[in-house]
């Protein structure tokens, strides 16, 4: 088998469970790393020919314990390793070390892997690059340039994190129901946290941070494998996945921002929205409605529309209204006044966001929002300065040209209004 790029997917694959198994024996995650980057170095050695293990996952573990142990009879003086071309890629050892771990143990450590990254003592930027570079793999440099910074402030970052896990650690020993669905919840917010920063970037913020998204959708996909019958982990995944068919559809060839309404659904990709869709009517059965799974179902609702005009604003508002119950926000207030400006126009809608203005005033939708609701009653002057507040606080070029453009056009408007009759002809 000479076409060894069919490897690194490979690896990339197996990378969650050897990774975990390394961390439950060796309890730290630079040791973990290391002895996983040694086996990595043997697979590439030793796949492109003799081809590729049973289960790729189950040869890093067996190969990657015997490294450590390799070099702990180094520094004794004792036997070492046979060479790599003694090694047995195509038995059936890897499968019996498979047969001796329950599934069950895989998903508990898997589950502590993402935990870990999830440490309560790391801010939310650790607790991401942590996540990408432990369970996803993603080099230093990649995540660095996701953020927008440099690569050894980047690695000070991932250095500072490791350091205050070190410091408190998580236990090892396999959860209760109870820790469980803790955990669950925190590594569920994690991958949200990756997706909005990838959701978030403008074309012009780079391919390395919009490849967040699809990280994301790999990661809520490895946890719903962990969890099918969790109908959160559903609604997460299912959100993901609608979410991101309207990628490439979101921007203009100029890099401005598309309202959800003028987007181009042919560009939607429908086969995210089948399967997300699938995922929402699925974890609705389960009768246990979740945060997630009502955002996912008010993403199903768009994404359904093959019109603008076929949009159920109605059900939209009603789950947005759901949602503010489960969680009370003021961005969800905001999302639903949106939905409320559609089915009774912009006065009610005003009236929802104004009380808000305190919490969000460093908030650029409200701004964005706010001024468009003020321009659809004509208050163009407050509309004006509302859209001004917003472009000072644009995170993206495609975000501030989307409001360069409203500004433009209530400038266009006012010339028009101020140019006597006969010039206008």
């Amino acid at each position: 088998m000479t076409d060894a790029s069919w490897i690194g997917d490979v690896l990339t694959a197996a990378r969650p469970q050897a990774m975990a198994a390394f961390l439950r024996r060796f309890r730290d995650l630079d040791t973990a790393e290391e002895v996983f980057q040694e086996a990595c170095l043997r697979a590439l050695k030793t796949w492109p020919r003799n081809g590729p293990p049973r289960d790729a996952a189950a040869w890093l573990i067996m190969v990657g314990g015997n490294v450590a142990i390799d070099g702990l009879r180094r520094s004794s003086r004792l036997e070492p390793l046979p060479p790599d071309d003694q090694i047995s890629d195509l038995s059936d050892a890897e499968t019996a070390i498979v047969a001796r771990i329950e599934h069950a143990d895989y998903r508990d450590d898997i589950l502590r892997l993402l935990f870990v990254c999830c440490h309560p003592e790391l801010p939310a930027t650790q607790q991401i690059a942590l996540a990408l570079r432990i369970v996803s793999g993603l080099s230093v440099r990649q995540i660095a340039r996701a953020f927008l910074v440099g690569e050894a402030a980047m690695e000070q970052r991932i250095t500072r994190a490791k350091a205050r896990i070190a410091a408190n650690p998580v236990p090892f020993e396999a959860p209760g129901p109870a820790d469980r669905a803790e955990r669950l919840a925190a590594v569920a917010a994690m991958i949200y946290l990756v997706f909005n920063e990838g959701y978030t970037a403008g074309p012009a913020d780079g391919d390395e941070r919009r490849a967040l998204c699809e990280e994301a959708i790999r990661l809520g996909r490895l946890l719903l494998r962990l969890f099918p019958t969790e109908p959160e982990i559903m609604g997460l995944a299912a959100l993901l996945l609608l979410q991101h068919s309207r990628s490439r559809a979101r921007f203009s060839a100029d890099g401005c921002a598309v309202l959800l309404e003028d987007q181009n659904r042919a560009l939607w990709d429908t086969r995210l929205i089948a399967e997300g869709s699938a995922l929402v009517e699925k974890a609705i059965r389960h009768g246990r409605p979740g945060p997630y799974q009502v955002q996912a179902a008010t993403a199903a609702l768009h994404s359904r529309a093959t019109r603008p005009e076929d949009t159920d604003w109605a059900q939209i508002a009603l789950l947005y209204g759901t949602l503010e119950r489960m969680q009370p926000s003021p961005v969800v207030a905001l999302n639903r006044a949106v939905a409320v400006a559609k089915v009774h126009g912009p006065a009610p809608a005003l009236a929802i966001i104004e009380p808000l203005a305190d919490k969000l005033s460093g908030y650029f939708y409200f701004h964005g929002a706010r001024g468009f609701f003020l321009r659809q009653l004509e208050r163009n002057e407050e509309a004006r300065e509302a859209f001004g507040r917003a472009i000072g606080l644009a995170g993206t070029v495609g975000e501030a040209t989307h409001i360069r453009r409203q500004l433009d056009q209530l400038e266009q408007a006012a010339t028009a209004d101020r140019t006597p009759p006969r010039d206008r002809e």
